[in-house]
């Protein structure tokens, strides 16, 4: 009987275990997707927030609503490589990345879209 006793609480403290771990992973899941969602919409985490891989998809939303595309998506990338940030939105909001605000051309205008 002792032996049924202690089993029968292995088994429990295994369920346990394992409802926690899938717990876990539901709560990282479902912030890793909002996370992907995010990253091509904002950068809410400032100048040097993303990852070069993640320049391309963010910098492709910021000029999705911009009739100069080519060029748009062009100087975000250059931008983002530098900065590793590409402020939300499709225009504005440059005070969210320093370093893409900052950056001016020679004629002092701004250089990131």
């Amino acid at each position: 009987m002792a032996l049924a006793g202690r089993l029968l609480v292995l088994v429990l403290i295994a369920v346990a275990l394992l409802a926690v771990s899938i717990a876990e992973h539901k709560v990282s899941a479902s912030g890793t997707e909002e996370h992907e969602d995010n990253v091509y919409r904002v950068s809410k985490g400032g100048q040097g927030s993303l990852k070069i891989y993640q320049c391309k998809p963010v910098c492709e939303y910021r000029c999705s609503d911009t009739k100069y595309r080519k060029p748009c998506l062009f100087f975000c990338n250059k931008c983002c490589n530098t900065c590793l940030c590409v402020p939300s939105g499709f225009y504005g909001h440059k005070y969210e990345c320093p370093c893409y605000n900052n950056w001016k051309t020679k004629e002092g205008r701004p250089k990131c879209p």
